[in-house]
């Protein structure tokens, strides 16, 4: 089968990131597990080891994250009533159908099921990394930290901003659409954007949680698309979008 040169990145980030998990594996890692651990379909979050490729986000009283509550300010002065609309809409909804405004309103899961099985399995994934992250930065979301913001979104109590769950199982589906339509991807990794900045917009996310988020769907998604059961899942979605929505694929 022929790699392109995107699916290369991908693997190779996942495999050094493996590869140091192993190298460093006799120490005790400071991810520990939640109360409610969660299983995955496609990766071994164990062996992928991911948070050793994140930063710490910055402390409470830095500089750098009284810089972030500032950016927060002003993204919050500058939002639109539009925006606050479609940051909401993104805030309900967190599967690989958002991408419907690139497809259009034939992408559904009901006309999708096999789509929407993959998606939903990429999900779980999100929540079985994502949620580990979270228990181990146990960062303070912004309005937290800050009580003259205001959130306009649905605002937890938890210490859990870093990195951002919605900015994640956003960009590992959009890299999961982008297999199946490579003739979209320019605006499916524009959409991922936008749903991932949305987060800010609803007050909820600092902007460096929403690219601490890309940078972790990079390397899930490598180690996914090195792994024979998200291959055949990956095949048996193309197949169906190439039949039901004329969407060309490989």
């Amino acid at each position: 089968m022929r790699v392109s040169s995107m699916k290369f990145v991908w693997i190779v980030l996942c495999f050094c990131a493996c590869a140091q998990g192993q190298q460093e594996g006799s120490t005790t890692s400071s991810m520990a597990a939640p109360k409610t651990p969660r299983t995955a379909y496609y990766v071994d979050a164990a062996a992928l080891n991911i948070g050793r490729l994140l930063p710490d986000p910055p402390p409470v009283d830095s500089a750098a994250n009284k810089a972030e509550l500032a950016e927060m300010h002003r993204i919050e002065a500058s939002r639109t009533a539009d925006e606050v609309a479609k940051a909401k809409a993104d805030d309900g909804e967190e599967d690989m159908f958002v991408f419907k405004t690139v497809f259009g309103p034939a992408f559904t899961p009901e006309a999708l099921p096999l789509t929407a099985s993959l998606g939903a399995h990429v999900k779980n994934e999100e929540g079985v990394v994502g949620s580990l992250l979270k228990h181990d930065f146990q960062r303070p979301r912004p309005f937290q930290v800050d009580s003259t913001l205001h959130p306009v979104c649905v605002a937890k109590s938890q210490h859990d901003s870093y990195p951002s769950g919605h900015a994640l199982t956003g960009y590992l589906e959009a890299y999961t659409l982008v297999e199946l339509a490579p003739e979209k991807r320019t605006e499916i990794l524009a959409r991922a954007d936008e749903y991932a900045y949305h987060r800010a917009v609803c007050g909820v996310h600092y902007l460096s949680d929403v690219e601490a988020s890309r940078r972790v769907a990079y390397a899930v998604f490598g180690y996914m698309l090195a792994t024979p059961k998200f291959q055949h899942d990956l095949e048996a979605a193309r197949e169906e979008m190439r039949t039901k929505m004329a969407i060309a694929g490989h």
